[in-house]
């Protein structure tokens, strides 16, 4: 095994040193006095044979610089594998998630995409019938309008998939149409519904688990909850989502004013311990609201007044606080398996985000900086998972460069525990191309998403000029401790 570590790492150096100066967007001239020894107790997971070694065409394997987290200083690269649209994205983003099997989700386009063993192989979950019992009839994609879908999926704590897609203007009415897809982990079977529900339901969706048991009443009962919102919902008004308490039937979701005086509850947001699967449920961050361990959603800083919001196993909402009376600091938070608390905000002043952990329910709280002042110009986009199984955590932040092109970037911070300061900074690709959210724009990158997988590898969306759409990338180097099973395909 060791010698095959390390044919399999030279080799990847090799790649590496082919492609030096093709790709990476940091800045290099730095003598090797000034190289820490970065890339002690790492080695590569894999060599994909498969992969071009084009720096042209996906997938393939490509060297992103790595280098200092304090400073534009880069110490070398290391190799990720890239994959495109093919891999289940669209012309703007992909729609990134993991689960605690190792299978690496995207429905960044039009139905559920994933692969189950790193990106060497893919599957598609397409519906070949037209109709399912106790689901209404889907009419057909309009010709020449195919492509336009998009969609949301993550993993409840039960092993479940839960997905929303949405299709826009399928049909000669031109109305939207969503289709749920859902995947039963004791089964190990996909299924989906067709749901003709109202607006304000359109655009990309948000989605996340309700963690139950749920008695949802008119709702209906089951393990969890899923509640799914619009992306032009967005947190900005009060208008709904939908939710369902079986992956499949949704109904639409009332949501409080934001001035509303509902009564309030303290909610346990300090679990003694927490399993593996909470390194996978959290939600993208727009969802703006995360799964209470001990029952339940949790919508920091919902209200006008900086109150939180709280949905209970009942379905009902509630004012909520911490056991210690508190709010949260940000909308933005989310468990993992550590039980730490993470929660993220924009810095209040200069460019860059603003990083809250607590151990103890919100009561206390360990803080770190991500300045980027004097190097960007603007955040654009982020994101953030962590792994409390490999005490990792992982932050992704595109940023306009003062320079002028968008900038991908990847903190890693291993053994938050004990620090919350960054070990590397990884370059994701070129960092040559400037790009915007929202449609009507020539060059789009909607949003920022990614995951770890349970080896402690992460997988990041990214977009630079070597592709017109956005890409994403997959970790290959990784510190031996994280346990690697190495193979050669």
């Amino acid at each position: 095994m060791q010698r095959s570590l390390r044919v399999i790492s030279a080799a990847l150096m090799v790649i590496t040193m082919t492609f030096a100066g093709c790709l990476g967007g940091g800045s290099g001239g730095n003598s090797s006095s000034d190289i820490p020894d970065w890339e002690k107790g790492m080695e590569y997971i894999d060599l994909p044979s498969s992969y071009s070694d084009s720096c042209f065409s996906t997938p393939c394997v490509r060297p992103f610089d790595v280098g200092d987290p304090n400073s534009n200083t880069t110490w070398g690269n290391s190799s990720w594998v890239v994959f495109g649209n093919e891999e289940g994205g669209n012309c703007c983003e992909h729609y990134l998630a993991a689960t605690k099997e190792g299978w690496i989700l995207n429905f960044g386009g039009e139905y559920p995409t994933w692969s189950e063993d790193r990106g060497h192989t893919w599957q598609e979950y397409r519906p070949s019938i037209l109709s399912q019992i106790g689901c209404l009839e889907p009419k057909p994609t309009v010709p020449g309008q195919e492509g336009l879908g998009e969609g949301s999926i993550v993993q409840a704590t039960n092993g479940d998939l839960i997905s929303m897609g949405w299709f826009p203007y399928p049909s000669s009415s031109g109305a939207d149409q969503f289709y749920a897809f859902f995947y039963d982990a004791e089964d190990q079977e996909w299924s989906w519904c067709f749901n003709r529900t109202p607006e304000p339901f359109y655009d990309r969706s948000w989605q996340v688990e309700v963690v139950g048991p749920i008695n949802g009443g008119i709702y209906g009962n089951g393990p969890w909850a899923s509640l799914v919102i619009s992306n032009f919902w967005h947190q900005s008004s009060n208008i709904g989502g939908q939710i369902s308490t079986d992956g499949l039937n949704y109904d639409y979701f009332s949501f409080p004013d934001r001035d509303a005086n509902l009564d309030s509850i303290e909610v346990d947001l300090n679990p003694e311990s927490l399993g593996v699967e909470w390194d996978f449920t959290k939600p993208h961050k727009e969802m703006r609201s995360f799964p209470v361990p001990s029952g339940g959603l949790y919508f920091p800083n919902y209200f006008l007044d900086g109150t939180d919001a709280y949905v209970d196993t009942a379905l009902n909402w509630w004012a909520a606080t911490t056991l210690n009376g508190s709010s949260l600091p940000t909308e933005y938070c989310a468990f993992d398996s550590s039980t730490a608390l993470h929660c993220f905000e924009k810095m209040s002043s200069g460019v860059g985000l603003h990083h809250y952990v607590s151990w103890d329910g919100g009561e206390s709280w360990d803080t770190k900086d991500y300045n980027l002042n004097g190097t960007a110009s603007e955040l654009e986009e982020w994101e953030w998972h962590s792994s409390g199984v490999h005490d990792l955590l992982v932050v992704n932040i595109r940023y306009q460069s003062s320079e002028g092109p968008d900038v991908d970037l990847a903190y890693h911070v291993r053994g938050f525990s004990e620090s919350l300061e960054p070990d590397i900074k990884v370059y994701l690709g070129l960092g040559d191309l400037d790009s915007t959210s929202g449609a009507g724009n020539d060059i789009r990158f909607d949003f920022a998403s990614m995951g770890i997988l349970p080896d402690g590898g992460a997988f990041i969306a990214y977009h630079d000029s070597s592709d017109p759409d956005p890409l994403f990338g997959v970790e290959l180097m990784l510190p031996t401790e994280y346990g690697l099973h190495v193979a050669v395909i």
